[in-house]
């Protein structure tokens, strides 16, 4: 199995269009790596691919990735793109992917229908790229080799679906992490998380890599930071200081976090958090970085 990470920014990406914080300021002047927004490539046999959530920065992935360039006219090696959550950071690019070019679309029923009732998702023609629907728990094969299981997290519904009560350990179709599977190897990818129950230690167990929600270091950085007013777990995410220690006791081969947001201090390489992270048995996800197991 082939992982390279096209995006491990959160929504936003680094630096944030409009945020003054001392990370983005940083990765405008280039001191530490600027990333875009959340995305995995994967492939069984490093010439059929799928993509994990669109992001609104594809555009620019795809071009900074050779292997998923263009091999003809209007040939791809896209095959697939998958997408665990509504969220637009993860379904915008969709509109980028317009251009009549064949590929499945997969997503629970329910994130289908958010994209459904949007009519600027109608210029994905469907006769192009068909609505593949995946019940949760059932396994499908995404290019040759390579197949995804979909399973429930504790999460929440997108931000343009929240009403006057949010709960942010909702369990069903809204937000999935995906199990990977190509021959004998197995990879989860899970962007957006909101607890780590038993059970989800229990199928994270054995993975041979993790790519993991690392939004927050810490649940209230974006309030301390003036950045925001509301808590990780209030977005649906973990912060990573709850992350790590949640699963010190797990046999996981591989452990990257992605899905960084700006206010992140592991977005900065040399940062002490890092090193913290580095400490724990972690791998900080960066754009362009390429897991081969």
């Amino acid at each position: 199995m082939q992982i390279i990470i096209l995006g491990a920014a959160a929504g936003g990406g680094l630096p944030q269009w409009n945020c003054g914080c001392d990370n983005c300021n940083a990765a405008r002047a280039g001191r530490i790596p600027s990333l875009t927004q959340s995305s995995i490539a994967v492939s069984a046999d490093g010439r059929d691919w799928a993509v994990l959530n669109a992001s609104p920065d594809i555009r620019a992935q795809l071009a900074a990735t050779p292997a998923l360039h263009p091999t003809g006219p209007r040939d791809m090696p896209l095959r697939a793109v998958l997408v665990t959550n509504g969220d637009i950071d993860h379904v915008a690019g969709l509109l980028t992917l317009r251009e009549s070019q064949p590929f499945d679309l997969y997503a629970t029923a329910a994130i289908h229908d958010a994209l459904a009732a949007n009519p600027m998702m109608g210029a994905v023609n469907p006769d192009f790229v068909p609505r593949r629907t995946v019940a949760l728990d059932q396994t499908v094969e995404l290019t040759p080799g390579l197949t995804a299981t979909l399973f429930a997290v504790p999460g929440k519904v997108p931000l343009y679906q929240e009403g006057a009560v949010v709960e942010t350990g909702l369990m069903g179709e809204t937000t999935v992490g995906v199990e990977l599977r190509a021959g004998d190897r197995r990879a989860l990818y899970i962007p957006g998380c909101a607890d780590l129950p038993d059970w989800l230690r229990d199928r994270i167990a054995g993975a041979d890599a993790l790519f993991f929600d690392g939004t927050l270091w810490q649940d209230d950085e974006m309030i301390r930071m003036g950045l925001g007013r509301k808590t990780g777990r209030r977005m649906g995410h973990m912060a990573a200081t709850d992350t790590m220690p949640a699963l010190a006791g797990t046999t996981i081969g591989r452990r990257i976090f992605v899905h960084m947001n700006n206010s992140n201090p592991l977005t900065d390489p040399d940062s002490p958090e890092t090193a913290q992270a580095v400490a724990a048995g972690w791998q900080v996800g960066r754009d362009g970085m390429e897991i081969s197991l």
